[in-house]
């Protein structure tokens, strides 16, 4: 599902109703929304200062996410944070992350 109108209109308002320009208001996905979260602690170089954090900068295959997602929410793969953060997540949100992870591979 798309929101740009929604995110169009969030953008308006947090500028306070300045004029916006046409690339300010591009489309913007409910995958691409959440996965800002993600980024926090993912958004490193790969590597980074902790080896077991992968990056998701240049992307993740969108195979693995939903599953590797759905074995943290599940308990079937060990995790100290992921798998609390995989319970408030839905087959579907899973599935839109993914997608929008598995488009920024270069």
């Amino acid at each position: 599902m798309k929101h740009a109108k929604l995110a169009a209109v969030a953008l308006a308002v947090s500028l306070g109703g300045l004029a916006v320009s046409q690339s300010a208001l591009a489309e913007v996905t409910r995958g691409q929304l959440m996965a800002k979260t993600c980024l926090a602690c993912h958004g490193s170089v790969a590597g980074g200062p902790d080896a077991t954090i992968p990056s998701l900068v240049n992307g993740y295959p969108r195979q693995l996410m939903i599953q590797n997602m759905k074995a943290f929410r599940d308990g079937t793969r060990a995790a100290t944070v992921m798998n609390r953060h995989a319970l408030g997540y839905t087959d579907e949100e899973i599935a839109l992350l993914a997608d929008y992870f598995d488009t920024t591979r270069r």
